[in-house]
């Protein structure tokens, strides 16, 4: 076993792909709620492996429950077969194309679109197209409209229908701006110099803008030349900035902004001239090209005013937390509620230099799904306790309304109890009340990344 691996505790890999039909359930699971939920995170094949030894590698493996009619169907669990895995598990490639060399088992977010299910990674990679049930179809470049890599994360404009993406990989100058038409059609790229080779991992949407994150972490090609498995790292010397891409014009009007990286947005909307962006900030990250240095994050609020650049930056919540969700319908639209996780075990693996774990009470730091109301600026925390690797907090609206906050919270929680995961069901009105449906699955989940709810009727 790799000495330095991260997967560990709540990151420990499952050895097995399950089919499990006619779970059971506590509670009532909404009849509304039909579809399929699903989570991505790496799950190495073997901690003997090299990649073991970092968080950001691993094989993907894909974990989805299936609701209808009260019913909790079945759940699943699938590695993603790029041609590697394929190969390791005795079965035949997927056949598709590669971009720039780099085949990989997607690990970082599974997505829907055009009634299709794509697992997905960043730096370069194509998706890889999942089946219904989750068996790996192969990669996908969209009928070529891709001219490169795709990208991890991904926002969909609610008026439009359509999908947005930043794309990045160690060999560009820029980063790629993408847009998929409400059929799954590449209808725009649009390339963003960058001047270096910046790790962009999210972005965020408007109504008029693209707003990309060109932060200090860039391709090193000394670290890459001493093996770093993951050659990003913090430059000291390298401005923070925000570019605001217009999406009428094309034009990019770029402000700067403190020393930071973020990994991932809450949202952002117009307001008025300005622009509102919240996102989980961290300080510093990948200094000397290590995950595991460089601050713990807090979730913030930039207000940027494109005509003078200037950008005010207030603090919303600062404890650690991560995994930012909300109600999808109002994306790059005002809002006001947002969902996110504070995580012991993954805070144990990504800044255990950062913080003294042990020295933090629970109420400050443990398996605990938060909810912000934006709005009034409070917050309601619901803890699930020690041992219970509490995943990022998905927000399912309610059919029978438009409401934003109408609806449902699905996280994957592991239940130490029995040693497998159960996928709670909150009201996300209600949200420190009892669950609506508790749905008991006949394995551990290990944590992971980013998820996705996708209904059948779409």
């Amino acid at each position: 076993m790799t000495a330095t691996t991260p997967f560990r505790g709540g990151f420990a890999p499952v050895s097995e792909e399950i089919t499990a039909f006619d779970l059971p359930v506590t509670g009532a699971i909404p009849a509304d709620l039909d579809g399929r939920y699903l989570r991505n995170g790496p799950n190495p094949l073997s901690l003997d492996d090299p990649t073991a030894s970092h968080l950001f590698f691993g094989e993907g493996m894909v974990h989805g429950v299936r609701l209808r009619d009260g019913r909790a169907e079945w759940y699943r669990n699938r590695w993603v077969r790029n041609a590697a895995t394929a190969t390791r598990l005795g079965e035949e490639p997927r056949p598709g194309p590669v971009h720039g060399g780099m085949d990989f088992a997607a690990n970082t977010h599974v997505i829907g679109h055009a009634g299709r299910t794509f697992a997905t990674v960043e730096a370069g990679p194509l998706p890889y197209e999942l089946s219904y049930e989750l068996d790996t179809i192969g990669t996908c470049d969209f009928d070529g409209g891709l001219p490169g890599g795709y990208a991890a994360h991904t926002h969909v404009d609610p008026a439009t229908g359509e999908l947005h993406a930043i794309a990045y990989t160690w060999f560009w100058q820029h980063v790629q701006h993408i847009v998929l038409d409400a059929a799954g059609k590449v209808v725009s790229t649009r390339d963003v110099p960058t001047g270096e080779s910046p790790m962009m991992h999210d972005f965020a949407l408007t109504q008029r803008y693209v707003v990309i994150y060109d932060l200090p972490v860039v391709f090193s090609m000394a670290h890459a030349e001493k093996g770093a498995l993951l050659p990003y790292t913090w430059d000291d010397g390298r401005q923070a900035r925000v570019g605001l891409l217009s999406r009428a014009t094309g034009e990019v009007r770029w402000v700067e902004v403190g020393p930071c990286f973020v990994f991932h947005t809450l949202n952002a909307y117009d307001d008025g001239a300005d622009v509102v962006v919240d996102v989980v900030r961290y300080p510093k990250r990948f200094v000397d090209a290590r995950l595991d240095l460089g601050g713990t994050p807090t979730l913030d609020r930039w207000r940027i005013s494109p005509s003078t650049g200037k950008v005010v930056e207030t603090r919303l919540d600062d404890r650690t937390q991560e995994f930012p969700r909300m109600d999808e319908r109002r994306t790059g639209l005002p809002y006001r509620f947002g969902y996110t996780a504070a995580t012991r075990d993954l805070n144990d693996v990504v800044h255990p230099r950062d913080v003294a774990l042990e020295d933090l009470p629970d109420t400050a730091f443990d398996n605990t799904l938060i909810k912000h109301d934006l709005v009034n600026g409070t917050q309601q925390s619901r803890q699930f306790g020690r041992g219970a690797f509490v995943g990022e907090p998905v927000f399912v609206p309610s059919v029978s309304s438009t409401a934003e906050d109408d609806g449902y919270i699905l996280s994957y929680v592991n239940n130490p109890d029995r040693g497998a995961a159960d996928l709670v069901i909150l009201s996300s009105q209600d949200f420190t009340g009892t669950p609506l449906a508790t749905v008991h699955l006949p394995a551990r989940i290990p944590l992971g990344f980013h998820g996705s709810w996708l209904p059948d009727s779409i």
